[in-house]
């Protein structure tokens, strides 16, 4: 039994440890990995569930507009980096800094808007800069938007974002993909939610499901 006690003592006493460098490096995790607790649902009619191993998986709603599972809590200069596998037939995205505009007539919320680092398959636009809903379709430059293959389809991916002042810099599984200074988009979103999109389908598509997990995030 003692030979037993000690491995399990020494991997709880290696968990608590990091831990505790996590909280150190000022890093924060905005996912509890049990409920959507500091999250709320803004847009569409896709649903969003905790699977176990702590992972949130969003799918979609046939006819349903773009929909965003989004935090409580705001950020202005931050990284964030975050682990997600999405179907090949869904485009999905994550947004930062963004905000909702005025609901209207029985509206619970206005319709989010703000950048967004797109999720897809390759060869695609994985890991640019969208502006969703701000009028200026991608930020990042045309010049710029050239397909690539870090993106790996059908498997999870790892996703580094760094926005600080009007810079914003992804990365996906290591790889360096866009590296955006853009004033304007800063002008009107210096700080804003998190959001996990789950992308609007037409009727008889789908169902598709996108899912996230360790997600982290640090204050700049």
């Amino acid at each position: 039994m003692r030979k037993m006690i000690i491995p399990a003592l020494l991997t709880t006493l290696t968990l608590s440890f990091a831990g505790v460098l996590s909280a150190a490096e000022g890093w924060t995790e905005p996912f509890n990995g049990k409920d959507l607790t500091g999250w709320t649902q803004k847009n569409g009619t896709a649903t969003y569930v905790v699977e176990e191993g702590g992972v949130i998986r969003g799918k979609t709603n046939e006819g349903s507009p773009n929909s965003f599972l989004c935090t409580d809590k705001d950020y202005g200069d931050f990284e964030i980096e975050f682990d997600v596998k999405c179907d090949d037939g869904l485009n999905s995205g994550v947004q930062i800094r963004s905000q909702t505009a005025a609901a209207k007539g029985d509206e619970k919320f206005g319709r989010v808007n703000g950048p967004q680092v797109e999720i897809e398959k390759s060869t695609g636009e994985a890991g640019y800069v969208y502006g969703e809903a701000t009028g200026r379709g991608w930020l990042t430059p045309e010049s710029r938007l050239k397909p690539h293959d870090h993106f790996k389809n059908g498997e999870w991916n790892h996703y580094r974002v760094i926005a600080k002042g009007p810079r914003i810099q992804t990365f996906i599984n290591g790889e360096p993909i866009e590296d955006l200074t853009d004033e304007e988009i800063y002008k009107t979103h210096p700080t804003g939610f998190i959001g996990l999109q789950v992308h609007g389908i037409g009727k008889g598509q789908g169902p598709f499901e996108v899912r996230w997990k360790n997600i982290k995030i640090k204050s700049l």
